[in-house]
């Protein structure tokens, strides 16, 4: 049985494979929508959304803690996303401490100091391990511009303006620190499993936070996006750089199922 159904799902794969890319963005757009309205139905509260990417973003993490505590090597692995994840946790966990301390702040922390031991085994520990040479993506891209769009779009807080600067910079770089990991990947060519499973760890959790922002905007009939007089632009940046990490992991999340339905153990990334 479990053969017959791993080769269904197999033809099923190798037909999507042969469609044109409209079909493929046309499928996974209604994929996507099904598993929206089925959120919709099932959560209540929205706000478990964010519990739930915080929490699959921590589970990522520890799954990066195993390779390097049983395998004792980092290949494979950016530090330069680990750098940018440790730079808007930081900044995410001084701004919720100020205005408000909860779950978040909890979850944050928790993944913050995994990651800053990732970093301290990737820099010392194993770092004759570290392919330096194939983690070659240059942060001055991300860091720059999105200091420069925090100063112009960002959230009124009543902590101030440098609170408010703070967090916009934060949900920045939270939206393109992936870039250097996927980078590394493309020039390594083949991705050994727990690091794609770090990765699409990164994926299920951007699609529970972009979740919540489609359906408040559902709910409100596009109302959420449009709060400019109230100085809520920022909702509408925040908005499109939860859009940005969505659809920069959507891809990697296809070959990932596609290389796990066929038994792959070592993933391949496309030219």
């Amino acid at each position: 049985m479990g053969r017959k159904r791993n080769a269904s799902v197999n033809v099923l794969f190798q037909w999507v494979r042969g469609q044109s890319m409209k079909v493929k963005i046309f499928l996974g757009a209604f994929l996507a929508l099904c598993s929206l309205v089925a959120l919709k139905l099932w959560v209540k509260n929205h706000k478990y959304f964010f519990v739930a990417s915080e929490a699959i973003h921590f589970l990522g993490i520890i799954v990066l803690i195993y390779k390097l505590t049983i395998q004792k090597t980092c290949s494979g692995l950016s530090l330069k996303t680990q750098e940018l994840t440790a730079a808007f946790l930081v900044v995410r966990l001084v701004c919720s401490t100020i205005i408000e301390a909860d779950i978040h702040t909890v979850l944050d922390s928790a993944t913050l100091i995994s990651t800053a031991w990732l970093i301290y085994m990737i820099r010392f520990k194993l770092k004759s391990t570290y392919i330096k040479e194939l983690d070659n993506f240059r942060l001055y891209f991300v860091v720059v511009p999105a200091a420069i769009l925090s100063l112009f779009f960002h959230p009124y807080t009543l902590q101030g303006l440098i609170v408010s600067v703070l967090w916009a910079f934060g949900g920045y770089i939270e939206a393109v620190s992936v870039l250097p990991q996927l980078r590394l990947m493309q020039n390594a060519k083949m991705i050994e499993p727990f690091t794609s499973h770090y990765v699409f760890a990164l994926g299920i959790s951007r699609f529970f936070a972009c979740a919540h922002w489609i359906i408040m905007i559902y709910e409100t009939s596009g109302r959420y996006l449009s709060m400019v007089g109230s100085g809520y632009l920022w909702i509408l940046a925040a908005f499109l750089c939860e859009m940005v990490q969505t659809f920069i992991l959507a891809d990697f999340c296809y070959y990932y199922i596609k290389s796990y339905v066929q038994g792959q153990l070592v993933m391949r990334m496309p030219v």
